[in-house]
C-alpha cells in the first residue's frame, strides 16, 4: 500500500516556495503579480517568500517596476550566477568536468582523454579532476553548490552507490560517501544518461517545449563506448523500481540472445555501439585487412568510410540502422516521448542516421517519433547536473494534480 500523506502548514510553504523559485527559474524576470496570478497563491504570501528568497541570495530584484494599486514593486529574476556547481561527466574512455553557475552557464571545462583506469584508480582520477574545477571555483569567491557527477552504469540515486559501471571497473562503489568524506560539500551521483537528459529538457533539445507543456516526455539515447537511454517526465528524471530505466543496451535485438549471459555490455550495443560498430566491421573485413589494422577500426572511420560511399561501411551503416531503429520504435512505443534525442560518440553521424532510421519505420508504428540531435553533445551531463543539485540542495518540492 502507497504511504499516505497530509500537508503541514511548513510543507505547504516549501511547496510554494518551490513553484515560485522555478517560476522565476524558468521565465524570469517576472513581476510577483504575475506569480500570483499563475500560481494561484495570495500577493502578500508572494511577497513572503520574495522576501525570503532575496534574503538567501537566491532571487534579485531587477529594478523594473509595475503598479499594483498604490504600490511600486519590483519584477525578480533567478540569481543563479552567484552559486556555482561543479560537473563530471564520467564516459567510457574519457572524463569531462566543469563548472558551471545556476543559471546553466559553464564558466570552466576540462577533459582527460582515453583515462583507461579502473577501481580505486578511476576514483583518484576524478578526485584529481574536481580538485583542479574546484581550484578555478574558489577563485571566483562564489558559493559552491555541490558536486554533480554522471556515472556510465546503473547508479542508486539515494545512497549515491554505483552498483555496476563495468568501464569504471566497479561493482557497488559508494562514490557519494566518498565525495562527501573527501570534498566536505554536497554531492549527487546519477546515471550518466539520466543527467544528459535532465540537461536536454532544461537547458537543450527540449527546453522550448518543456518550459510550456505539463507532461512533457524527453529521452535520450546515449550511443558512444556502450549504449544507454535517460528518460525524463515533466523535467525529473524517471529511474525505475530498480533504478535501471533506460537501461536499453540490454535489449534484446533477436531470438539468438536468449539463453545468454550478458555481464558486462548487453547484446544491443554489443551491436551497435561504437564498440559494437567497429567490431561488426572487423568480423566484415577479415581477410582483407591485416589484424593490426582491423584491430584500429573505430565506429567513426566506418562512418567516415560511409560518407565516401565505400561498400563494406555502407553496410556496416545499414545494420547499424536497423538495430537503432529496433530500439527507437520500443522506446517510442512503450512512452510515447514529446522528443528522442541521439547523443554520444556515434551520434555524431546523426546525419548518417536519423532520416534512414525514420524511413525504416513509416507504416511500422502508428506515430514516428520525433527525433533529433543532441544540441548541448558532451557537456549535456555537466548541465543536467546544475538541475539535480538546484533541485537536491534547495529544499525543493514538487506537486501535481492528478488527472
Amino acid at each position: 500500500m502507497r504511504s499516505l500523506q497530509t500537508i503541514t502548514a511548513t510543507k505547504m510553504r516549501r511547496i510554494n516556495r518551490s513553484a515560485i523559485l522555478e517560476l522565476i527559474y524558468q521565465q524570469g524576470p517576472v513581476a510577483p503579480s504575475v506569480i500570483s496570478k499563475r500560481l494561484g497563491v495570495s500577493l502578500p504570501t508572494v511577497a513572503r517568500i520574495l522576501d525570503s528568497l532575496v534574503t538567501e541570495g537566491l532571487v534579485i530584484q531587477t529594478g523594473r517596476k509595475e503598479s499594483s494599486g498604490n504600490r511600486q514593486r519590483s519584477q525578480v529574476s533567478f540569481n543563479g550566477s552567484d552559486r556555482l556547481t561543479i560537473g563530471i561527466d564520467l564516459g567510457g574512455t574519457k572524463m569531462f568536468g566543469a563548472v558551471a553557475d545556476l543559471d546553466g552557464m559553464i564558466l570552466h571545462e576540462e577533459t582527460i582523454a582515453h583515462h583507461q583506469t579502473s577501481g580505486e584508480d578511476s576514483y583518484q582520477r576524478i578526485s584529481s579532476l574536481i580538485n583542479n574545477l574546484l581550484t578555478y571555483a574558489k577563485g571566483t569567491a562564489k558559493k559552491i553548490q555541490g558536486i554533480g557527477i554522471g556515472a556510465p552504469g546503473i547508479t542508486f540515486f539515494e545512497e549515491g552507490v554505483v552498483q555496476w559501471a563495468p568501464s569504471l571497473g566497479w561493482r557497488d562503489f559508494p562514490l557519494k560517501d566518498r565525495l562527501m568524506a573527501d570534498f566536505n560539500m554536497p554531492a549527487v551521483v546519477e546515471n550518466d544518461v539520466n543527467l544528459a537528459a535532465l540537461g536536454e529538457t532544461w537547458f537543450g533539445a527540449g527546453r522550448g517545449t518543456f518550459l510550456n507543456q505539463s507532461g512533457h516526455t524527453l529521452v535520450v539515447i546515449a550511443i558512444g563506448t556502450g549504449i544507454g537511454s535517460g528518460i525524463v517526465i515533466d523535467g525529473e528524471i524517471y529511474r525505475g523500481s530498480h533504478q535501471a530505466a533506460g537501461e536499453i543496451g540490454y535489449l534484446i535485438p533477436d531470438r539468438l540472445s536468449l539463453d545468454n549471459n550478458y555481464e558486462g555490455f548487453g547484446a544491443f550495443e554489443q551491436l551497435a555501439s561504437g564498440l559494437g560498430i567497429a567490431e561488426r566491421a572487423s568480423k566484415l573485413l577479415e581477410g582483407k585487412l591485416r589484424p593490426s589494422q582491423r584491430k584500429k577500426l573505430t565506429a567513426q572511420a566506418v562512418f567516415k568510410a560511409a560518407r565516401k560511399q565505400e561498400t563494406w561501411a555502407s553496410q556496416i551503416v545499414a545494420e547499424t540502422v536497423d538495430y537503432l531503429a529496433q530500439a527507437i520504435a520500443a522506446v517510442s512505443l512503450c512512452l510515447d516521448p514529446d522528443q528522442i534525442v541521439l547523443s554520444g560518440g556515434v551520434a555524431n553521424s546523426a546525419d548518417l542516421l536519423i532520416d534512414p532510421i525514420l524511413d525504416r519505420l513509416k507504416g511500422v508504428i502508428p506515430i514516428l517519433p520525433s527525433l533529433i540531435p543532441s544540441s548541448l553533445g558532451y557537456r549535456a551531463g555537466v548541465l543536467g547536473a546544475v538541475i539535480l543539485l538546484l533541485h537536491n540542495t534547495l529544499d525543493y518540492y514538487a506537486v501535481r494534480k492528478l488527472s
